[in-house]
């Protein structure tokens, strides 16, 4: 068969074709091992890493195909090709380069070389040869490997972008214009800007340090001397107070760039050029700004509106110094992050009728300006310091805005008619609990206990809350409230598990081991616990005992939480043990037959709890409750029950009690008898004396009939039913 020599010549090129990917073939025509990237065969069972390249096992020669070649790093450990002075290595896939260092070049003009051997690199005169990028208004010097660009004498060096880049330029200083303002008459301005004419003469770039200090000596002198700008117009010396910042701050951003590094210089990133930063403190200008009015922001005035208590009242004083803070860069309006501004001021602790601000003075269009506090809010604020944080560069100062306390009317009304109301009928309570016989028991000493201290609390609370002039008073007065109030909760705490115990025995003749338990507990804990809990918060904050306002507890550091505490966690027990209690109850009257007595005793019980529940737990959430659009109602629900409470206690367990009512009926009767037959009560002094043995304390329980019993004066009563009375 004859074979063509153009077929012995496609078997030679496919040959070729195939051996660099180490497919199939070997360049004798043998068969070729599979091998990974960056390799090659060397026989029909072996791979080999192509040059630049090593396995990751370290074998010269392997035969797997999962084997993995990586690149060697020519330029590191433990290589390091060299190439030579002033010229940096680079490593590439499978190979690296030679590059001569930036400010340099090879004789022949090129950059890349392989070897140490092919290093010519030498300086390069970016300068002379025109390759630098120095600006016009600059000069090129060249440097080692480098050039750098110079302004010229008295000049100053600012940054610019120029096509994503930054390079510099330089801009001439001199004495910005400042001139006395229109239309204000006065001497002594006009003599201080006749000074800062003066020093705009003679002004020198070398001597721009002696010219700043200068020119604060100036300014200082006009404002502890203002002569006849005390005089003018309140409108008019904003307008003057307005003038001086912002002339005062043009002239001290452009001077302040020839100054050398120091406190008022910082330097930006390098080729950027400097920036300067300056804070400038004027004390003496805040009697022009006297009277000067204060704009709220938006926000700041909706959050006095929620509030309703704070109507701005006369005008602001200043607690700081004003300080004007400004860099080279005049676009300072919105800034990136907000800066942060501590300052020192007297001591002082604003009340309620007191709000600090941190504010700027903001320039109108008429030349004059205002207070604002746009852009700026307070961080913190104690009695010598406040931090604030704003958002934008200005003349800044802290403040304090007066007002007043806008009391609803309605409210106080409520308040003292309620209270009156409640001392009345707690009055009562207490005479009924602790004179009638008939009904006195565990549970009416416990109501007797909570009657008194509710009594004890509403009375000082009308006659004393708003005894602040005297603040040691203001303090003793505190204290008591805090005590009586939280001894009223705990006797409802008390009386709360003696109701649940009552409920739990209604099944088990026990009534007797509950008693005990409860005259046991009564006394040490009713008026123990909330004397620990006022001590310890005496102890700790003695002086957020009393506000500026009010006789009662601060709320600063959340020391209100000493009341609020005790009291969240009592209503929450309580709330627990009327749940039990109900449960007890209804399982208790669904086996019980209607017609038994037992049966109004446990509904008795089962009301009396429901009430005192929502009279002395329920209703004093209401006041935790007073945030956002329902506050006002939350208010007035609050006020109107708890200041009842004293006419609810009378009209639970008095009024509405069988025996009491009886007592009541018998005592009104007994009365009006006794004025129409006063023959028939006569006695001889001798009966009286015998009677008053017989009875050491009043006896406020009568007897249904009169005429039953002689005329000895000492009656029987009736007795309570299941102590719940």
């Amino acid at each position: 068969m004859k074979t063509g020599g153009s077929e012995n010549f496609l078997i030679r090129c496919l040959c070729v074709l195939l051996i660099p990917l180490g497919a199939i073939a070997h360049k004798n025509g043998a068969p070729c091992a599979r091998c990974p990237r960056n390799a090659h065969c060397t026989n029909a069972s072996s791979c080999r890493c192509d040059p630049g390249f090593t396995s990751l096992s370290g074998k010269v020669i392997f035969s797997t195909s999962s084997e993995v070649c990586t690149d060697i790093n020519e330029c590191g450990p433990p290589l390091y090709m060299s190439c030579g002075s002033l010229a940096h290595c680079h490593n590439v896939e499978g190979s690296y380069y030679c590059e001569c260092a930036p400010g340099h070049e090879l004789l022949s003009g090129g950059t890349k070389f392989q070897s140490e051997k092919e290093n010519t690199c030498q300086d390069v005169d970016e300068c002379s040869s025109g390759k630098h990028q120095c600006h016009n208004t600059t000069h090129c010097i060249n440097v080692k490997g480098s050039y750098k660009c110079y302004c010229h004498h008295d000049w100053v060096a600012r940054s610019r972008p120029l096509h994503g880049l930054n390079f510099t330029i330089c801009e001439e200083v001199s004495f910005p214009s400042w001139t006395s303002p229109s239309g204000v008459n006065s001497q002594s301005l006009s003599r201080f800007f006749d000074k800062v004419q003066q020093l705009s003469q003679d002004f020198k770039p070398a001597l721009a340090k002696n010219t700043i200090q200068d020119l604060m000596q100036e300014v200082d002198e006009l404002l502890e001397t203002p002569g006849d700008l005390e005089t003018l117009a309140p409108s008019e010396q904003h307008c003057v107070a307005t003038h001086l910042l912002v002339g005062l701050e043009d002239v001290l951003r452009v001077l302040s760039k020839l100054l050398p590094n120091g406190p008022l210089t910082a330097h930006a990133p390098a080729g950027t050029g400097p920036s300067v930063v300056g804070l400038v403190s004027t004390p003496g200008i805040s009697k022009l700004l006297a009277e000067a009015p204060l704009v709220l922001d938006s926000k700041q005035q909706t959050v006095l509106r929620e509030h309703r208590d704070f109507l701005a009242g006369g005008s602001p004083v200043l607690l700081s110094d004003v300080v004007s803070a400004f860099v080279s860069n005049k676009d300072t309006q919105n800034l990136g992050s907000p800066v942060t501004f501590i300052f020192s001021h007297h001591l002082v602790t604003p009340g309620p009728t007191q709000k600090v601000f941190c504010v700027f003075w903001e320039h109108s269009q008429d030349g004059c300006g205002h207070w604002s506090t746009t852009g700026c809010r307070m961080v913190a604020t104690g009695d010598a310091s406040t931090t604030c944080q704003c958002s934008h560069l200005s003349s800044f100062a802290v403040l304090m805005a007066h007002g007043h306390i806008q009391e609803d009317p309605v409210l106080a009304v409520i308040t003292y008619v309620g209270l009156g109301l409640s001392l009345l009928c707690l009055l009562l309570a207490a005479l009924t609990f602790l004179l009638c016989k008939a009904i006195q028991n565990t549970s009416t000493s416990l109501h007797l206990q909570l009657s008194i201290c509710l009594f004890l609390a509403h009375l000082l609370f009308l006659t004393a809350i708003d005894q602040t002039k005297i603040k040691l008073l203001c303090t003793i007065i505190a204290g008591v409230l805090h005590y009586l109030y939280l001894a009223s909760f705990t006797w409802m705490l008390l009386d709360g598990l003696h109701l649940f115990l009552t409920a739990r025995n209604l099944t088990v003749v026990n009534y007797s081991s509950v008693s005990r338990l409860m005259k046991w507990l009564m006394f040490p804990v009713g008026y123990g616990v909330p004397a620990i809990i006022v001590a310890i918060s005496a102890a700790s904050r003695p002086s957020l005992y009393g506000t500026p306002t009010r006789c009662w507890l601060h709320t600063d550091k959340g020391f209100v939480w000493t009341f609020l505490g005790p009291v969240c966690t009592i209503f929450s027990i309580n709330l627990a043990f009327f749940l039990m209690t109900f449960w007890i109850v209804k399982n208790k009257l669904s086996s019980l037959n209607r017609d038994v007595s037992t049966l109004q005793n446990t509904r008795m019980l089962t009301f009396k709890a429901t009430a005192q529940l929502l009279i002395l737990g329920c209703t004093w959430c209401l006041g935790v409750l007073q945030v956002g659009a329902a506050a006002r109602i939350m208010a007035y629900l609050f006020t109107i029950i708890n200041s009842l409470q004293g006419a609810f206690i009378f009209l639970v367990y008095c009024l509405l009690s069988q025996q009491v009512r009886e007592q009541y009926g018998k005592w009104f009767r007994g009365v009006r008898k006794a004025k129409a037959e006063p023959e028939n009560y006569t006695l001889s002094s001798g009966t009286v004396s015998d009677a008053s043995k017989h009875s050491a304390a009043p006896d406020f329980c009568l007897p249904s009939s009169l005429s039953k019993y002689p005329k000895s004066g000492t009656y029987p009563c009736h007795q309570p039913l299941l102590g719940i009375g």
